[in-house]
């Protein structure tokens, strides 16, 4: 296990540099980069122009910027070396965790990321909880019920709240809960609002609730299906095996079969899926979401870095994101494992 263990790790780093690498080589061809947009603002017309003007004393009307001036805002942003050279020194840095600065925000990206992370890990682990917590005692019920009026009507529900993106489900919870058109019971935005520190802890409590009510909801929904049939597909498959009607003919009780001998073979794919889900669940799918709430985490930070050509924080992140995915893999493998020991990944090459 050890030795596989290492293999993998090794095979990380030239996956990691081949992600960064594409993304590295795509940014290259991307009009209106960093330099392009802050010309365009040094030539704006009227207001907004002139503001530009004021602050970098380079605006020079409609003729535009004289070579010297552009080779400077090059310099700025590096993009006075050639490609090759930027690329390697970013590995460098990356090397020892050093994700540079935010062109837009002036700041680290390391100190970016970590303050738009309360964000993502709050709905990240909420979500994960709670499509856990009731898609496998659902999937369960399902399975020992197959077939049964339970099982239709809530296949047929959870199907129905798959159908609906989870935008679409936000801006209606919005507009009948949000105080949209109907009744204004949750907030609009936020994760908890301007006077929480003023609270006392059980209302801290109680308005961090009160704040992500809407937003979990639209993340939810989507997911219960999936995680619903998969249990109960895992269940159903394990209960017609030959060893649940061997262990049912030696006169042990359903509940005994089920939870002693059928639990644990079926649990395995769901538990193996923890990590990848853990993760994927701070950092899938929230963007719409974040938007809609006016939520500040992970999702919206990374749109807003592709669309305003943020390329440290667009690289930054995706370090950052590759290197969890990475060892949620390594640790899914490690998992498997545990969960059933029959599995030797020493005999893989």
């Amino acid at each position: 296990m050890l030795a596989y263990i290492l293999r993998r790790l090794l095979l990380m780093l030239p996956t990691l540099v081949g992600v960064l690498l594409l993304t590295f080589v795509v940014i290259q061809f991307v009009p209106g980069g960093p330099v392009e947009q802050l010309i365009s603002q040094i030539q704006g017309h009227g207001a907004g122009g002139e503001a530009a003007s004021s602050a970098t004393g380079l605006y020079r009307g409609d003729s535009g910027l004289d070579k010297d001036k552009l080779d400077k805002l090059k310099e700025i942003y590096g993009f006075d070396k050639p490609a090759y050279q930027r690329f390697f020194e970013m590995l460098a840095n990356f090397a020892v965790f050093d994700l540079g600065e935010s062109y837009i925000y002036q700041q680290s990206v390391t100190e970016l990321i970590i303050s738009k992370l309360p964000v993502s890990i709050t709905l990240g682990v909420w979500t994960f909880l709670i499509t856990y917590l009731v898609c496998i005692p659902l999937g369960i019920s399902k399975a020992v019920r197959d077939g049964s009026t339970f099982d239709v009507l809530s296949s047929t529900i959870i199907l129905i709240g798959y159908a609906i993106p989870g935008f679409v489900l936000g801006i209606t919870l919005l507009v009948f809960l949000g105080g949209g058109s109907f009744w204004d019971v949750f907030p609009l935005r936020d994760i908890i609002s301007d006077n929480w520190d003023q609270l006392p802890w059980y209302e801290k409590i109680l308005d961090y609730l009160w704040h992500i009510t809407l937003p979990l909801i639209s993340l939810v929904i989507g997911s219960l299906a999936i995680m619903t049939m998969l249990t109960k597909n895992s269940f159903l498959e394990e209960i017609r095996k030959q060893y649940v009607l061997t262990a049912r003919a030696k006169g042990l009780s359903e509940n005994k079969v089920l939870y002693k001998h059928v639990f644990r073979n079926a649990m395995i794919p769901l538990v193996t899926s923890f990590p990848a889900a853990f993760i994927g669940a701070f950092f899938t799918g929230s963007l719409l979401i974040e938007t809609i709430f006016s939520l500040d985490g992970l999702g919206l930070l990374g749109y807003e870095s592709v669309v305003r050509r943020d390329y440290p924080v667009v690289m930054g992140s995706l370090y950052f994101f590759t290197l969890l995915g990475l060892f949620a893999k390594l640790l899914t493998d490690i998992l498997y494992v545990v969960v059933d020991p029959r599995i030797q990944f020493e005999s893989v090459k």
